[in-house]
């Protein structure tokens, strides 16, 4: 009996762990439970349940009429979509019974998130916003401003996120950051013909697009709480982002959007 306890008390610290990788790196709460249940299950468990919140997750696994439950709490650690197809891989490799419990504990303590170098975010950033200002005719030369403006704006984005800023308040500073560098190269005689729409591309890499769409599909998907809970967040970045381009444009007098 004690056996039996040891390893579902094991499983369940995996089940709970899997969803918690999950969760912390941006997938949405549909995946985050069927995963987790899926691994419980290919480990021996009868049952898994689960309830996931924005800043929490509470996980029970049934195993011959015994329960054991784990609360874990979230904390966000950026999307990142390498950790989330490693943890899938390691969930289906279980399934097909080529890992136990203790290979799934080995091959989750190796999981290190995937990251890019950043100078190499920061250029094809610049390059994406100042494609999307070509696409809306920015013309080249706004493609210009939008890609010195967003490529410096990133970079500050970057370090204040390394230094821990606060997110609301890195949205904010960034949106300050690209709305000035771009408004006061418009104002050069060299852009001064230029659109305005090099303004609004230059901050586009603040659109919380990947938190607004997830919470769209917990929304639908039944979890409202945490559908809920990313909307907000979105919706506060989405604020701190405007209230940067306002200063900004206040502070230094621009010519607004057209």
């Amino acid at each position: 009996m004690e056996v039996d306890q040891s390893e579902q008390r094991t499983v369940t610290r995996l089940c709970i762990q899997c969803g918690l990788f999950l969760l912390q790196h941006g997938a949405e709460s549909a995946l985050v439970e069927e995963l987790s249940t899926r691994l419980g299950r290919a480990l021996g468990m009868d049952s898994v349940e689960s309830a996931i919140s924005s800043n929490a997750i509470v996980l029970t696994t049934i195993k011959d009429g015994l329960c054991l439950t784990s609360t874990r709490k979230n904390s966000d650690r950026g999307i990142n979509m390498h950790v989330v197809t490693e943890v899938q891989h390691i969930v289906i490799m279980a399934e097909h019974k080529l890992l136990d419990h203790k290979d799934v504990a080995k091959r989750f303590a190796q999981i290190k998130p995937l990251r890019y170098p950043r100078w190499l975010v920061v250029l094809m950033v610049g390059l994406s916003c100042a494609c999307f200002c070509k696409l809306n005719n920015g013309g080249w030369d706004g493609a210009l401003v939008t890609f010195c403006a967003s490529t410096i704006a990133m970079y500050i984005r970057q370090v204040l996120t390394h230094r821990s800023m606060h997110p609301q308040i890195n949205f904010g500073l960034t949106a300050f950051v690209a709305t000035t560098v771009s408004g006061l190269m418009l104002q050069l005689p060299a852009f001064h013909q230029t659109s305005t729409v090099a303004m609004a591309a230059s901050v586009l890499l603040l659109v919380p697009g990947f938190p607004l769409i997830n919470s769209v599909a917990d929304m639908f998907k039944g979890h409202i709480n945490t559908g809920l809970a990313r909307w907000a967040i979105a919706s506060l970045l989405t604020l701190a982002t405007c209230i940067g381009v306002v200063m900004a444009m206040t502070l230094w007098g621009l010519r607004g959007w057209v």
